[in-house]
């Protein structure tokens, strides 16, 4: 009786602990999302929305900036503003520890793009984080390299490179406990065979569509995306958010919020190199355009001059509002940058300077320039037109071209101007170079 009077007291303890013991564990499990080479958070921003109106909860979905997103020219070497591949790791295991401190969650799931596959799988496999990742999904990363040839065999990219020869020499490439999916694509300009996308047309590059496999893990080919589609694409989401969650998405659509909150950072080029540390001193503001003509309706809805932290918002907006951007970043050209609406809230919607100009634009009157941050543009697969005529850099094949170019004379400038990619449409207007100023019209899907 004693006996049976303990067991049933030592019953009920533990029911009472069992809440707060897996309360930490309730709900999915939480997302770390990792951008590639030379790229920010910004990029998960429409992956983000599609995870959240699945269900995942807000606080459970994180798209980190690498502090130096570049990587080095020689992996050995030390490079200014440029990260190795074991500083990616450290920043991924830092980012790791924060989200699980933050969530409760004992592990995490993990996605990245291209080079953000390489700190995830080292810090999974080598650096003993599988206790703490419960999904690990590479899309589009050069797991064998995106070269194997004898040109500068320290590069984290070639196949030779100590960094790769150290992560792929076992005989598998995954973890036991965690779950690998590997996903590519069949038009993927870094895992090509013919080295023309990486300054050596004609020279094989030892590499073919199927290097960004992964032995042992759950591989899948969804065709025709290119090397950005394959993580940001709503095709890419449907498989990671299938692999994690265990089920099919209920939308692939993004559905409106009535009034969305913009919030970013502004970060800066340094040297010609793209970096994810905050810039103080630059000036944001945000208008309401019309979405026919790409004109200011009335004044700025927002204006903030960043501090140290760089964040430049937030700003509450209206989900079918079309809006211009204007970024006055200390020591470059001021970018107007034309959006369409923006559907929901996003805490990502990082800002960087336009890349320098070329003599070309130096020398014309205005300059605009049709960009596509999750993709590239692909012929004959996609409609790309830039006011009313197609782009002039147009490439047939593989897909590898995610910034158009248009210089207009003098007589352009303040006229509407129009950028089409498929069903995506953005006005906006030709600008003044000889003011230092540069329009771009910036596709969101």
């Amino acid at each position: 009786m004693m006996l049976a009077r303990r067991s049933l007291l030592l019953g009920a303890a533990a029911a009472l602990a069992a809440p707060r013991m897996l309360r930490a564990q309730e709900g999915p499990p939480p997302i770390l999302m990792v951008h590639g080479n030379g790229d920010h958070a910004a990029l998960w921003l429409t992956t983000l929305w599609r995870f959240e109106v699945n269900g995942w909860p807000r606080d459970r979905l994180m798209a980190v900036n690498m502090p130096d997103p570049l990587a080095r020219a020689n992996d050995a070497v030390p490079q200014e503003n440029r990260s190795s591949s074991a500083e990616q790791t450290q920043r991924l295991a830092a980012f790791v520890a924060e989200l699980r401190a933050r969530t409760g969650a004992p592990r995490v799931a993990l996605i990245g793009n291209s080079r953000g596959g390489y700190p995830i799988r080292d810090f999974v496999v080598h650096q003993g984080g599988a206790a703490q990742v419960s999904h690990a999904i590479t899309c589009g990363t050069p797991n064998r390299g995106v070269f194997d040839w004898e040109f500068n065999e320290g590069s984290e990219f070639n196949a030779r490179s100590p960094f790769l020869q150290r992560l792929n020499g076992g005989a598998s490439d995954v973890a036991e406990g965690t779950a690998f999916l590997a996903l590519r694509s069949d038009n993927d300009l870094f895992a090509q065979p013919d080295g023309r996308f990486v300054g050596r047309p004609g020279t094989p590059t030892g590499i073919t569509q199927d290097g960004p496999a992964l032995r042992g893990a759950t591989n899948i080919l969804l065709p025709g995306l290119d090397h950005r589609e394959i993580a940001y694409h709503w095709r890419a989401f449907r498989e990671q958010f299938r692999f994690i969650a265990g089920r099919e998405p209920a939308t692939l659509t993004v559905p409106a919020e009535a009034r969305p909150v913009l919030n970013g950072l502004v970060t800066n080029i340094v040297g010609g190199a793209a970096t994810n540390r905050p810039v103080a001193g630059a000036v944001v503001e945000v208008f309401r355009t019309d979405p026919r003509t790409g004109a200011r309706m009335g004044e700025a809805i927002h204006r903030r001059e960043t501090g140290a932290d760089g964040v430049w918002g937030p700003a509450t907006v209206q989900s079918d509002w079309t809006l211009e951007i204007v970024l006055a970043a200390p020591g470059h050209p001021i970018a107007h940058t034309f959006r369409s609406p923006f559907p929901r809230s996003t805490e990502v919607l990082h800002l960087r300077p336009p890349a320098a100009l070329t003599e070309a634009d130096r020398g014309a009157a205005s300059l605009t320039r049709l960009t596509r941050p999750r993709g590239y543009f692909s012929w004959p697969r996609d409609v790309v037109v830039l006011d009313g005529r197609e782009v002039a850099e147009r490439r047939e094949g593989i897909a590898s071209l995610a910034v158009a170019n248009l210089r207009l004379p003098a007589e352009r400038v303040g006229t509407p101007i129009a950028g089409v990619f498929n069903q995506e449409n953005i006005a906006g207007r030709v600008l003044p170079l000889s003011e230092n100023r540069i329009a771009l019209l910036e596709m969101t899907w």
